[in-house]
C-alpha cells in the first residue's frame, strides 16, 4: 500500500548548502520544526554515496513516521534504501517507466514547468504520479538552469489542473519565509524549499517560520 503523503513543507536537501553540517543533522532539526517530506538530492554523488546519504537521512527520520523520504532521480537507490518514493525531472526517467520500476507501493513525483508537461502526465493511468513539483515559481540561484519562472498566476492554474486530475502539487523555486505565504495562497498542496532550510543557522526555527507563513497563506488562499 502506498504511504500517505503530506507535502505541506517539502524539503529538498543540498549537501553543499548544508555544510559544514551533515545533511542528516539538518534534516533532523528541520523535521522537528515541521518539515513533512524530505527529498534527498545530491547531483554530484555517486550512486553508492547517494545510497549512504539516503540511509543516513532515513535514520534521522526515526520517530517521524508521518514524514516521507523521497529520492531524487535514482530509482535503484530509492528501492535499495527502502525510501517511500522517487522524484524525477523531465530529462530523467519517464514517469511511466519510473512507476513500472517502483511498483504500486511507492510515491512518484515529477517536475513540471509548463501546462504541456502537466497535460502529458494527466494522460497516464490514474495513480501513476502522486505529486508534481511546479518549478520554478520564482527564479532561484539553487537551480540556475531551470525554465523561466512560472509566477503566481500560472502556478495557481497548474495546481488547480493537477488537482482535477487527482495529482497533488508543490510550488518550488525562490521560496523563503518572505514568500511562503504567497506561494501557499496559489492553492498548491505544499511549499518546497532548499536553501531556506539548508542554509539556515537553525533549520528547526526556519521550518517553524515557514509553517507559520504557509498557514497564513492558506487562510487567504485563492478561490
Amino acid at each position: 500500500m502506498r504511504p500517505p503523503l503530506d507535502p505541506t513543507l517539502y524539503l529538498v536537501t543540498d549537501t553543499v548548502l548544508c555544510r559544514p553540517r551533515p545533511v542528516a543533522d539538518v534534516v533532523r532539526a528541520a523535521v522537528a520544526g515541521g518539515v513533512t517530506a524530505v527529498q534527498v538530492r545530491d547531483k554530484e554523488a555517486a550512486p553508492a554515496d547517494l545510497l549512504e546519504l539516503t540511509r543516513a537521512v532515513g535514520a534521522a527520520l526515526t520517530g517521524y513516521d508521518h514524514v516521507r523520504l523521497i529520492v531524487n532521480d535514482d530509482a535503484e537507490v530509492a528501492l535499495r534504501s527502502g525510501a517511500d518514493g522517487l522524484h524525477v525531472g523531465q530529462d530523467d526517467l519517464p514517469a511511466a517507466e519510473a512507476r513500472a520500476l517502483l511498483g504500486p507501493d511507492r510515491l512518484l513525483g515529477v517536475s513540471v514547468s509548463s501546462a504541456s508537461e502537466l497535460d502529458a502526465l494527466l494522460t497516464l493511468p490514474a495513480g501513476t504520479v502522486d505529486l508534481v513539483g511546479l518549478s520554478p515559481l520564482w527564479a532561484t540561484p539553487t537551480k540556475p538552469d531551470t525554465a523561466p519562472a512560472l509566477g503566481l498566476d500560472q502556478v495557481a492554474t497548474l495546481a488547480a489542473t493537477a488537482r482535477e486530475g487527482g495529482i497533488r502539487s508543490v510550488g518550488i523555486g525562490g521560496i523563503g519565509p518572505a514568500r511562503a505565504a504567497e506561494a501557499a495562497a496559489t492553492g498548491v498542496d505544499g511549499v518546497c524549499v532548499v536553501s531556506a532550510v539548508c542554509t539556515a543557522g537553525d533549520p528547526g526555527a526556519a521550518a517553524r517560520e515557514l509553517r507559520r507563513e504557509i498557514a497564513r497563506g492558506r487562510t487567504g488562499a485563492r478561490s
